[in-house]
């Protein structure tokens, strides 16, 4: 005799769910998912720190060694960055309307297919400077595709992750950054080691840009195989807006506040992320006279480093909570940027690999953070939408200029603290937005709200927010076929 699974009526919280009570084929649905997110944000991230280690050889082949080539070839990275809110506002919305998936599979493919084309550009010898405005073309094609990437990836893996378990299957998403940036390194230092500079400035730097192709067809095979998650497919179904305009003006009218939350936190993510994994080859090269190949090297090992901590710290954000860690990372910053500066610039290697290690670790502990808890600072009817526009705008005006910025200001003032005062500022504004957060561990995000915005209620009806869900016992959470939960 078959039981009739309980419902809960139609004013109560949405249902959480629990990866204990999936079924098999749920879980291997997580699964996948997580890694067709993760993989295509692999391969974004490894175009930027493929960028971030050839600058030198990108300044000399593309823009001739002339007088401030760093300078351009940094503006070159900070181009894209400039078309990343369009990207965002354009790109966000229309995931909102068609769906997380589609929009994906287009973003890996543009971005797989400029980045290689980098590698075709012709040399400042060859054309004058028709090469640079090619790749700055190519870089604003790239920043257009990234306004809806990290967001789309982001959201999506979020939305298929179970409750209790979003900080965990999250921080696969920013493994595969660092993955994507590490790859980069290691192929770059190598290359660099085996081939010499020699080889790489006659034409040995394209092949990692060539790579890119090769690679993002794998990532869009992956991606082609993947499916809408209840969450979006739910809301989807019940939201009756007839275009992404109007979706983009939900969410600019609507949650003014939530944008500036996710702006504020962008800015201490992104500022450290540039500085550190894509700027700082330059900076130990240029600004602290650091053999580039050493400098490399002590990257690759801060960033292997980090990769074995990610995912132990994204599963500890489902214990504790997101906002801990989130503070704990933003006092880091705010108190130890420019003591670590100073630590890179004695000159003594252990010193220096103790400096890069104290950037490691705080900017490990926000990047665990990054793909659980954005994606909960919207509903779900504009989450696409409010990630990628005021992820981006952030990025756009402080995170992917901040090597840009930076070189500038160390030329202007003669100071080599100027990494650490910039990421103290950012540390600052950062922390400020932090403490304006819901805590969003062990909360749903379907629903047309906030999550978090229902503890009360949830609290009421005798639910755990952070460890197990309903510990009340009184009507016990059933998987359904399409990974939600019923009570």
């Amino acid at each position: 005799m078959t039981q009739a699974v309980p419902v809960e009526p139609d004013d109560a919280p949405p249902p959480l769910t629990c990866e204990a009570d999936l079924s098999t084929s749920q879980r291997s649905n997580v699964r996948r998912s997580v890694m067709g997110a993760m993989a295509g944000n692999a391969i974004e991230w490894f175009d930027y720190g493929i960028y971030g280690y050839l600058t030198g050889h990108l300044s000399s082949q593309i823009f001739g060694g002339t007088d401030n080539a760093v300078l351009w070839t940094l503006f070159g990275f900070a181009v894209s960055f400039l078309i990343r809110p369009i990207g965002g506002a354009i790109l966000g919305p229309l995931g909102d309307r068609i769906g997380r998936q589609k929009v994906l599979v287009f973003t890996i493919m543009i971005i797989s297919i400029s980045t290689a084309c980098i590698g075709l550009l012709p040399t400042f010898n060859q054309v004058g400077w028709l090469a640079p405005i090619m790749l700055f073309g190519l870089r604003i094609i790239q920043g257009f595709s990234a306004g809806g990437e990290y967001a789309g990836a982001a959201v999506y893996m979020a939305e298929h992750a179970p409750d209790d378990r979003r900080g965990f299957w999250g921080s696969f998403l920013e493994f595969g950054t660092l993955l994507g940036f590490s790859a980069a390194a290691v192929l770059v230092t190598v290359m660099e080691l085996v081939l010499g500079d020699a080889a790489m400035e006659a034409g040995w730097w394209r092949l990692p840009f060539l790579l890119t192709l090769p690679l993002g067809l794998v990532a869009l095979l992956l991606r082609a195989k993947l499916h809408e998650s209840e969450t979006f497919t739910e809301a989807n179904a019940e939201d009756h807006k007839s275009s992404a305009l109007q979706t983009l003006g939900a969410l600019v009218f609507g949650h003014p506040k939530q944008l500036l939350k996710i702006i504020g936190l962008t800015v201490l993510i992104n500022t450290a992320f540039y500085l550190v994994l894509t700027y700082m080859p330059t900076y130990l090269s240029t600004s602290l006279e650091m053999d580039l190949t050493q400098a490399g090297l002590m990257l690759v090992g801060v960033q292997l480093v980090m990769m074995c901590a990610i995912i132990p710290l994204g599963r500890l954000t489902d214990t504790i909570g997101r906002r801990p860690m989130l503070i704990t990372a933003a006092v880091g910053f705010v108190v130890l940027s420019v003591p670590a500066i100073m630590m890179l610039d004695t000159g003594i290697v252990a010193v220096q690999v103790l400096g890069l290690a104290l950037f490691g670790l705080m900017l490990v502990m926000l990047l665990c953070n990054i793909s659980a808890t954005m994606p909960a600072l919207f509903p779900t009817t504009v989450r696409y939408a409010g990630f990628a526009l005021g992820y981006n705008v952030a990025t756009s005006l402080l995170g992917g200029p901040a090597g840009l910025v930076n070189e500038w200001l160390i030329k202007q003032t003669g100071s080599t603290l100027v990494p650490g005062v910039y990421m103290t500022i950012a540390g600052i504004i950062g922390l400020v937005a932090v403490l304006t957060f819901n805590e969003t561990a062990g909360r749903s995000l379907r629903g047309d709200v906030v999550p978090g915005d229902d503890d009360e209620l949830r609290l009421e009806n005798g639910e755990d927010l952070i460890g197990k869900v309903n510990t009340s016992g009184d009507t016990p959470a059933v998987a359904t076929s399409g990974g939600g939960m019923l009570r």
